[in-house]
């Protein structure tokens, strides 16, 4: 037999195991949906059975799909079927090399001195002061830092040190905790946007340590488009090898 289960068998053996990987790290809100959508096309299609062929059936229902996303679909469901031959070895795991494909990544635009010049210059064009403040002092943390987008939008005033110079990151990668050094000059830098934007919200608690022109924490929407006009703006370019400028290339 290819690993026959109850249905109810099934869903309990997904429950587990995206409590598993969860506890690892791992927040698989995707794949959670996906293995989902996997368990109810195996007890329609399949009679709740788990095999090579089922799991291939699957992966092609969406068509037309690129291939990484068809890769994509047979490596959730390869995970869940090398956990499931754990318990029992009668369950067949799709082969490595089935769907192989994967998603091409973007080469990162590699943002020089000048870029960044031409960046923060542009921020003087946006509707308000506050907005430009906000925008060029993102823009150049991010860049000294390394961090990512959301670590940066999702930054609070209580997690700037004055003194030990240092960022508490509390939503990295993973759902980790890390402290990132930063050079007194940009802790400076971050005092003065603290102070103007006080200056604009004078009533507003302590919270989130950028806002929008509402007083709210950046959305990453918003930041993305506005980003993308800075980069049109400032006239970059991107070179035949490399990927155009985004917001997340800041970092490397």
């Amino acid at each position: 037999m290819a690993g026959r289960c109850a249905m109810s068998a099934l869903d309990s053996a997904l429950s587990d195991y995206l409590a598993l990987r969860r506890a690892m790290g791992f927040s698989l809100e995707r794949d959670a949906k996906l293995l989902a959508q996997f368990v109810g096309y195996l007890d329609q299609e399949h009679s709740g059975v788990m095999s090579v062929q089922a799991a291939l059936d699957w992966a092609l229902l969406p068509a037309p799909a690129s291939p990484g996303w068809l890769g994509y679909r047979m490596s959730v469901v390869r995970g869940f079927a090398r956990y499931l031959n754990s318990i029992d070895p009668c369950v067949q795991v799709p082969p490595d090399g089935l769907l192989p494909g994967r998603a091409a990544h973007a080469v990162p635009y590699l943002y020089s001195d000048a870029d960044i010049g031409a960046l923060v210059e542009e921020t003087r064009r946006l509707r308000t002061p506050l907005r430009a403040a906000t925008l060029s002092t993102l823009i150049v943390l991010l860049r000294v830092t390394g961090m990512r987008i959301g670590e940066g939008i999702g930054l609070d005033d209580v997690d700037l040190d004055h003194g030990g110079h240092t960022l508490l990151i509390r939503s990295g990668k993973a759902g980790k905790t890390r402290l990132i050094p930063v050079h007194p000059t940009t802790t400076a830098a971050l005092l003065d946007y603290q102070h103007q934007r006080d200056q604009v919200f004078p009533a507003a608690p302590p919270g989130a340590l950028f806002v929008n022109s509402n007083g709210h924490r950046l959305l990453y929407v918003g930041v993305s488009v506005t980003f993308t006009k800075l980069v049109r703006r400032a006239g970059l370019t991107c070179p035949s090898r490399t990927g155009r400028p985004r917001i997340h290339d800041l970092r490397h």
